[in-house]
């Protein structure tokens, strides 16, 4: 049976020396919810936000954001295994842009990587990905800042993004949103931003 991953075309595709080749696919929010679901239902995905949700409702949440112009979600593979959950934004479209002030080129990022699994720990393998993963966003899509706003109490996460490059900006409060088709609780937040040039010599 053929990988059902190599056959999907991929929007970025990256061979790395030493640790694989790292496609980009757009996310199918039904033919991936299970694997989505498996990921964001793991304890230590709670700061995701979806731990409580049924597969059905991960699909009902992603088809959603394929609706958006505004918010685009993507698997991540590595030679063909499903590692990452990328989601991008337009920061002024979401509730971070009432938080800071958003400069043309701003793309908003969230990132989700799957677990190490039954091998434990992998050194140096996810500043391997995250690197291809920035690559595409600050190269791929021509934008010239990211911002992340992990949960302060994610120290892990705020953590990987400054070793990553990102200077931490400001912890803000983001605003709560109860909307018919999405509730987000309010959220204390540590801003993160990663300019392009800073990191260019990395990406090229």
């Amino acid at each position: 049976m053929s990988d059902p991953y190599a056959s999907r075309p991929a929007l970025h595709e990256q061979a790395l020396d030493g640790f694989g080749t790292v496609r980009v696919l757009a996310l199918d929010a039904a033919r991936d919810a299970e694997t989505v679901h498996g990921w964001v239902s793991e304890e230590r995905a709670a700061f995701w936000g979806m731990t409580g949700l049924t597969r059905d409702q991960v699909a009902d949440v992603y088809a959603h954001l394929a609706g958006l112009s505004t918010h685009h979600a993507y698997l991540v593979t590595r030679d063909e295994a499903p590692v990452a959950l990328l989601q991008t934004y337009e920061p002024e479209a979401d509730r971070v842009g009432e938080c800071y002030p958003v400069e043309p080129g701003d793309i908003g990022v969230h990132l989700l990587l799957a677990s190490a699994g039954p091998a434990g720990a992998r050194p140096g393998w996810t500043a391997a990905l995250a690197t291809a993963l920035m690559g595409y966003v600050l190269l791929g899509l021509d934008r010239t800042r990211i911002v992340v706003d992990p949960d302060v109490r994610n120290e892990k996460a705020v953590a990987r993004f400054l070793r990553q490059g990102f200077t931490a900006g400001p912890a803000v409060v983001l605003p709560e949103i109860d909307l018919p088709e999405v509730y987000l609780p309010e959220k204390k937040a540590q801003l993160a931003f990663l300019r392009r040039e800073t990191v260019g010599h990395l990406l090229s």
